[in-house]
């Protein structure tokens, strides 16, 4: 039986990427661990694509559908298009429950700056809560010129970890953090889910000039730092205790007996570039901290000298 969650990287190579064999020549980026988006040669341009379900919310499951995949567009450095949702409704679901999902998603979307151009919507049996998959689509110049990440290079997270995950719990499990958290502490926590977008850090990285980008979703912070250096193919030194972390966040993860660096994080976006980049992008995005540096690939994935291992379940669904 599988866990909860993506499949662990070596499943996921083995038995999902080994069997997709057929190749176009216009296919410039295929799938692959740590993989955000593919992309397909447009003549003068790059059609980027991404998809991602959401299923562990309910409460928010609109505006995430929107987010977690325009998310990933903006990891390549630019700014999502249009957006197509699969909505999946359990038997029961009412009117209401739809308009209100539309609705969240129509706000996001408008927020991002991208247009809904389809999808499909209906009510199963297939499923028990709302599921919705979610595709975004960009549009990059092939001329762009790009950063091939090496040692030395430094890793930067943006704003907090945990940001989603800890959104998701205050709104699905509001009952039992009451117990825990104050009503302040409780709002704050909810409206993290208002932070979950990290588009404008990543087109302001992309104009910057970065190696590499990526959105912290299931895995958290350290799951992000392994799937980015098997990307490149190198290791990489993380401090643990620069890692920033929301004490409302700590208070959760501590009540679920949960890892905050394994916790899903949208909304956090790990941003490797070269030490001369660092100002820079100190000035263009408000909340980034350095983390850490690249490493030769023999020095392995480490934080404060242990190695760092492959992302599994999502520290999330300890508690939803």
């Amino acid at each position: 039986m599988l866990k909860t969650g993506k499949l662990d990287s070596d499943l996921l190579k083995k038995i999902v990427f080994e069997n997709i064999t057929y190749r176009r020549d216009e296919v410039i980026t295929r799938p692959g661990i740590g993989e955000d988006c593919a992309e397909i040669d447009f003549g003068e341009y790059i059609c980027t694509m991404s998809t991602d379900p959401i299923t562990a919310s309910v409460n928010d499951i609109g505006r995430l559908a929107i987010h977690i995949s325009c998310n990933d567009i903006a990891s390549n450095g630019i700014q999502p298009i249009g957006i197509m949702l699969a909505v999946m409704l359990p038997e029961g679901t009412t009117e209401e429950d739809v308009e209100n999902i539309m609705k969240q998603a129509s706000h996001a979307a408008e927020m991002m700056e991208v247009e809904i151009v389809g999808g499909h919507t209906e009510i199963t049996p297939a499923v028990s809560r709302p599921v919705i998959v979610s595709t975004a689509v960009g549009r990059d110049v092939k001329s762009k010129e790009k950063f091939c990440t090496r040692p030395g290079d430094l890793i930067f997270i943006t704003k907090q970890c945990g940001i989603e995950g800890t959104g998701i719990i205050a709104s699905d499990r509001e009952e039992e953090v009451k117990e825990f958290l104050s009503a302040e502490e409780l709002r704050h926590a909810r409206a993290m889910l208002d932070r979950v977008s990290v588009v404008a850090e990543g087109t302001a990285a992309g104009r910057t000039g970065v190696c590499a980008m990526h959105d912290i979703t299931e895995g958290g912070v350290l799951g992000a730092v392994w799937e980015m250096c098997k990307v490149a193919g190198l290791g990489a030194e993380i401090e643990e205790k620069s890692i920033p972390v929301d004490p409302v966040t700590l208070k959760i993860c501590s009540r679920f007996d949960i890892n905050p660096l394994r916790l899903i994080s949208s909304g956090c976006m790990l941003i490797i570039a070269r030490p001369d980049k660092k100002e820079q992008l100190e000035s263009v995005i408000d909340e980034i901290t350095c983390i850490g540096k690249i490493m030769d690939t023999e020095y392995g994935i480490r934080m404060d000298g242990k190695a760092i291992s492959p992302p599994e379940s999502d520290e999330l669904y300890k508690a939803v």
